[in-house]
């Protein structure tokens, strides 16, 4: 039996919980928009999109909670699941997406969705996704270490194979085809998730949401004080290009977001504030911007990496 309330009232509470602790971290207070879709639309429902700019530690952070409903599923849901085209549907989720200003504290993002599609004559189809991945531009395999090893004790509860599973999945999900790279070190992706039943696949995206703020904020506060330049800056802007290529053309939520109707500045709200494309540039040999190539973006054992 489905609990659409009880993930509701979840996901709300872990966006509070979010906010809270990053406007601690920032010093400045995020932007509260709430909206509502009336009935009788396309789309209805509500959600309330939670944002701060140009603050003290984020140069662009969001983290948005939205509920919706509609009548007929948008084709990015339906890709897998031929067999629910047409039926109507309700989608819950909580997305966000932290950009610092600071080059060494790394971009983070993480999702934890409950869709639940309801034919006519038939039994609900429920599933959930989500998972966090971690886009350094000078990476540090301390940070690399802890971030996956976050994810893997969320998880272990639910199985052995989940970490391993669902990293290779992030690893592959999260991989721009076009450029033939990684758009970071991953960390886990699940999507179309209901083999524990609802009551604990609700439990291990529970757990992969709680996990988030002990996997980041300590890399935010080892790496925010780090002095850099425009030469950092510079390259950070270069690479924040590949997230947007990414979330324009691969992302399953974006694309969801965009077909079903919904909110265009919430589904937008990952994009970074600057961000910069050269012709055909790579960086110098020796380098530390070449050293995220050789060292970073590749899929490694993250969880198992011990320090020299």
């Amino acid at each position: 039996m489905i609990d659409i309330p009880a993930v509701r009232a979840y996901l709300l509470d872990l966006q509070e919980r979010i906010v809270s602790a990053a406007q601690s971290a920032d010093g400045k207070p995020f932007l509260s928009d709430g909206w509502t879709r009336p009935t009788g639309g396309r789309l209805e429902g509500d959600g309330l999109s939670r944002l701060v700019e140009e603050g003290h530690l984020l140069e662009r952070g969001g983290c948005n909670f939205s509920h919706v409903k509609g009548q007929s599923m948008p084709p990015s849901a339906t890709a897998h699941r031929p067999e629910l085209a047409g039926a109507p549907f309700e989608a819950l989720g909580v997305s966000l997406v932290f950009h610092p200003r600071n080059p060494h504290v790394p971009t983070v993002h993480m999702n934890v969705r409950f869709f639940a599609a309801l034919p006519q004559g038939r039994e609900p189809v429920a599933w959930f996704g989500g998972g966090m991945d971690l886009t350094p531009y000078y990476g540090v395999e301390e940070d690399a270490a802890h971030f996956h090893r976050s994810c893997r004790d969320a998880l272990a509860p639910f199985g052995e194979d989940k970490y391993p599973r669902f990293k290779r999945w992030c690893d592959e999900y999260f991989f721009l085809k076009h450029r033939g790279e990684p758009r970071g070190i991953g960390g886990v992706f699940y999507d179309d998730f209901a083999e524990l039943g609802f009551e604990r696949s609700f439990a291990m995206t529970r757990a992969v949401g709680d996990a988030f703020l002990s996997a980041y904020l300590p890399i935010v506060e080892r790496r925010r004080d780090t002095p850099y330049g425009e030469r950092e800056r510079d390259f950070q802007a270069y690479r924040r290009g590949r997230y947007v290529e990414f979330n324009l053309v691969f992302d399953r939520g974006t694309l969801f977001g965009l077909q079903s109707g919904g909110r265009t500045e919430s589904i937008l709200m990952s994009m970074p504030p600057i961000v910069k494309w050269r012709y055909d540039w790579k960086p110098e040999a020796g380098t530390p911007e070449a050293r995220l190539y050789s060292e970073f973006l590749r899929p490694r054992d993250w969880a198992d990496w011990q320090a020299a």
